[in-house]
């Protein structure tokens, strides 16, 4: 039996909104139901019904309403979400206007600020309406070259309130990043901040954007918002306007442009670490009832709570975390390095601000709990009801950390989704248990299934995760993909008409999910499919590993499998560790998943938004070409794997 880390009480699950909303259904569509398991049978069975009393729970603002729920439910791709109905994203997350903060945010050099939803609201129409004397209509691409402050939000908010797409990354990522990204989507407007902080240094971003501009012929208009100084030099950008310009005297009145459900909102991307990134492009309409239901059924999300998510602007987390203003809570936000000056900065902005739900990476936490932090024992974080982790799957040592040394009382949720889909696969139950190691349940109306070798569902073991039903957030398509051809390939060439999304993953009796890591990532000894978190959650307990990483290496005719270790400060590397590492493996794994290769490393590389890149060195120590370093927080780490002797016999 798993073993049951908490258990909400009585209180917390009869004011819960999963609560409200299963009560919801059960008055409107003459059901019965009486938790979680039954509501999301239904939620799968009955796309339809559930589909509509999402709608109708959070009361989407519209200027149309849907001919019907769902058309040609039956095809992926293919089915079509809400048509006929008419409608604006920016709209329903601005329909707060009063003094209540929308926005509290802090950077790691101590400075802050705090819009109202009022201030929010008079702020996206003054930038609209700049937006518009621009040029900017319906369809138009708006980006943000950004760090994750207000102004960010704001110039999304006033993108999508014209009926325009926005797109978006951090400003860390290099020229060559930047460009294949945003050189595809080809913006009219980019907005960029003069620079940003990171690890107590201060980084320019104004020549980065110069140098963009320059590149991409179809930008025609530059908004610099003054962040590391109050009046930066823009003579690299000639005709750029300063933000704090556009929001100088009265805002004008808002008209929210409407649109149908699938009209385009956010182009996303792939990391881009094997190639150039995939561009995804997604629906306003259908990101919003998306986000609903993940933030408000499955996260329990309230008008009094504040959110906080570690995230940039280059990952879906941040767009996520900013449909939290449809529901009317307060965004936490926070740009910087979450280890300056100190590992505890997150938990010391979490306790001074009483923040409620904190998101985080499931590599944050295995950081924090290598560094000795202990947040609970530190910090009065009595205000905290809910931990949200994703990016990689979140380790058992990790589930017992939080439980031990933050906080007893409190709702772990372990989360997994992608860009591909702006949203999760499975996620949080505030009204259930949390099981060590699992992530809590399938989210509602996601039909995830873990498939064998053949194709076939299993419960209890590992298999591949599709999705046998359409939901709303799947793409809309990709950009510069007029047949669908590279959407269809991407998601449909292994199984037709079901999701494959290439992540091994485990349907557990409780009715929660294991998450196994990427399985284009597998590992193949002898014809053995192993996922690679399985190594990963053997060794990253052990005190003298910081860090990890496993590829299998072609051998012999065959695969082996090779572990990178990092080691933690003061410790030593050498045959008796070696012995433990495997002993470990192999008795909570299988004899299959014992390295051949163990072998220290100084450093473990990870794309900018924190995920491991496997495949990126295994095409370093096989000789082949990474095609796109810029993706890489930490590219230089590659460079480590080349070459390596130990590698040669």
């Amino acid at each position: 039996m798993a073993e049951i880390l908490w258990k909400p009480s009585a209180e917390r699950i009869a004011g819960a909104n999963l609560t409200r909303f299963i009560e919801f259904v059960n008055r409107e569509h003459g059901t019965s139901f009486s938790g979680y398991p039954e509501l999301y049978h239904w939620s799968i069975s009955d796309l339809t019904a559930f589909h509509g009393a999402v709608w109708e729970f959070f009361e989407i603002l519209h200027s149309k309403s849907f001919d019907q729920v769902v058309a040609n439910p039956d095809q992926m791709p293919g089915a079509k979400w809400y048509p006929g109905a008419r409608l604006n994203f920016a709209e329903n997350l601005l329909r707060f206007r009063d003094e209540q903060p929308a926005i509290v945010f802090r950077s790691e050099n101590g400075s802050q600020r705090e819009l109202s939803y009022a201030e929010l609201y008079g702020q996206v129409a003054s930038v609209a309406a700049a937006l518009k004397g621009m040029g900017v209509t319906v369809g138009d691409r708006v980006v943000g070259f950004m760090p994750n402050i207000p102004e960010t939000v704001v110039a999304m908010l006033a993108t999508a309130s014209l009926g325009a797409t926005w797109s978006s990354c951090s400003p860390d990522f290099g020229f060559r990043g930047v460009m294949d990204r945003f050189g595809q989507v080809r913006p009219k407007v980019l907005f960029t901040a003069d620079g940003y902080f990171y690890g107590g240094k201060t980084f320019d971003s104004l020549a980065r954007a110069a140098e963009v501009k320059a590149e991409i012929d179809s930008i025609e208009g530059v908004v610099v918002v003054p962040f590391i100084q109050e009046a930066p030099d823009l003579g690299s950008l000639p005709g750029a306007v300063l933000f704090s310009d556009l929001i100088q005297g009265e805002a004008p009145m808002m008209t929210f442009a409407q649109l149908p459900p699938d009209h385009p909102l956010y182009i996303l991307y792939s990391s881009g670490t094997t190639g150039v990134p995939k561009c995804m492009v997604h629906g306003a309409g259908n990101v919003l009832l998306q986000h609903l239901k993940e933030l408000g059924l499955q996260s329990d999300l309230k008008r009094e709570d504040k959110i906080f998510y570690f995230t940039t602007c280059g990952w879906m987390m941040w767009n996520w975390l900013v449909s939290s203003l449809a529901l009317g809570a307060t965004l936490m936000l926070f740009d910087g390095s979450p280890f300056h000056p100190g590992p505890e900065v997150l938990w010391q902005y979490a306790a001074e601000k009483g923040i409620t739900i904190f998101g985080t990476s499931a590599r944050y936490l295995a950081a924090i709990e290598n560094e000795g932090l202990r947040p609970g024992r530190q910090f009065d974080l009595s205000s905290l009801k809910a931990i949200l982790s994703t990016g990689s799957p979140l380790s058992i040592e990790s589930f017992h950390y939080v439980y031990r040394d933050i906080k007893k009382d409190l709702c772990l949720s372990s989360i997994s989704g992608g860009s591909d889909l702006v949203g999760c696969f499975a996620g949080g139950n505030p009204i259930g248990p949390v099981y060590a190691g699992q992530l809590q349940v399938r989210n509602l109306g996601m039909a995830v299934e873990a498939w064998d070798a053949a194709g076939r569902p299993v419960k209890g073991e590992k298999g591949e995760l599709v999705c046998v039903k359409p939901w709303p957030s799947m793409p809309a398509g990709f950009w510069n993909d007029p047949d669908g051809a590279k959407y269809h390939d991407a998601y449909f060439a292994v199984y037709p008409n079901v999701w494959f999304h290439g992540d091994f993953c485990e349907v557990t009796p409780e009715g929660g999910v294991i998450m196994y890591g990427r399985s284009d990532a597998t590992l193949n000894p002898g014809g053995v499919r192993i996922g690679t978190a399985e190594i990963y959650r053997q060794v990253e307990g052990m005190d003298e590993i910081a860090d990890s990483l496993v590829i299998g290496q072609d051998w012999d005719n065959d695969v082996r499998v090779v572990l990178f270790i990092k080691l933690n400060p003061g410790m030593e590397f050498d045959d008796e560790l070696v012995k433990r590492i495997k002993t470990l493996i192999r008795t909570n794994c299988t004899p299959r998943h014992v390295p051949a290769k163990v072998i220290p490393i100084a450093d473990i590389p990870y794309t900018i938004s924190g995920k491991k890149v496997e495949l990126a060195v295994r095409n370093v120590i096989h000789g082949l070409p990474v095609k796109n370093r810029d993706a890489l927080g930490n590219p230089e780490a590659l460079d480590l794997y080349a070459g390596l002797e130990q590698l040669k016999s």
